[in-house]
Parts: C-alpha cells; sequence; structure tokens
C-alpha cells in the first residue's frame, strides 16, 4: 500500500510541476477512486500532505528563471490561509456526497474554462 501511495505521490508531483496545478485537484479523485478514501478524509489528507511541500520544488525552478511574483504570491497566499478556514468550515458540515458532487463541479467548470479560453498574448521571457 505504501507503494502505491508513494506512486500518487511521485504522479501529482510530476503534474503540479510540469502544469502548475494544485495538487489536491489530482491527490483528491485518486484517494477516493483508488485508495477508497471518503470525500472529508480525501481532502482532509490532501491539504495534510501539501503543508510542507507544496510545490517547493517546482517553484524553485520557476523562480530561478524569473517566473514568480513574489508579491502577488504573497498577497494571495493570506486569502488562501483565510479562505482555507472558512471553506473548511462550510465542507466539514457539507455530506460527504454532497461535497463529492460539488467537487466534480467545479473540476468541469474549471475544465470548460480552460478549454473555452482564447490564446493569451506571450508573457515576458517567454521563447518566441
Amino acid at each position: 500500500m505504501y507503494l502505491l501511495y508513494l506512486s500518487i505521490g511521485l504522479l501529482v508531483g510530476v503534474l503540479v510541476g510540469l502544469m502548475g496545478i494544485g495538487g489536491g485537484v489530482l491527490l483528491v479523485p485518486a484517494m477516493v477512486y483508488i485508495l477508497g478514501m471518503d470525500q472529508h478524509v480525501a481532502q482532509g489528507t490532501s491539504l495534510f500532505l501539501q503543508l510542507p511541500p507544496l510545490g517547493l520544488g517546482a517553484l524553485l525552478m520557476y523562480r530561478k528563471k524569473g517566473q514568480v511574483d513574489l508579491r502577488a504570491g504573497a498577497i494571495c497566499a493570506l486569502g488562501i490561509l483565510l479562505g482555507g478556514y472558512v471553506g473548511s468550515k462550510v465542507a466539514i458540515g457539507t455530506a460527504s456526497r454532497d461535497l463529492h458532487e460539488l467537487f466534480g463541479l467545479f473540476l468541469i467548470v474549471a475544465a470548460a474554462l480552460m478549454w473555452l479560453k482564447p490564446e493569451s498574448r506571450q508573457s515576458p521571457g517567454e521563447p518566441r
């Protein structure tokens, strides 16, 4: 079982670094469907395991290439800290099935927005 945990973590780590996505988008479904966890347990476990390594390896590489806005990141982190507290209070009081459905709806909306977004302008420092 430990090898399965490690494999899921490695796959998620690669995808976090590759696409800049939050690990929970991958971890929560993997924990629910592969490991058989309850939605609440999967979300709580995802939050726990991401605290120390949350993209640190990827952050170092992006910062080395000058692709990180530290001020924007710090301000957003404060919002995440406060919003995460409020959101978790709501989630704890929500039925697991409803939370499961809300998570799936969030993923569908996020995917649709990414699919429909027009191509953006080239960012500074990006090769032409």
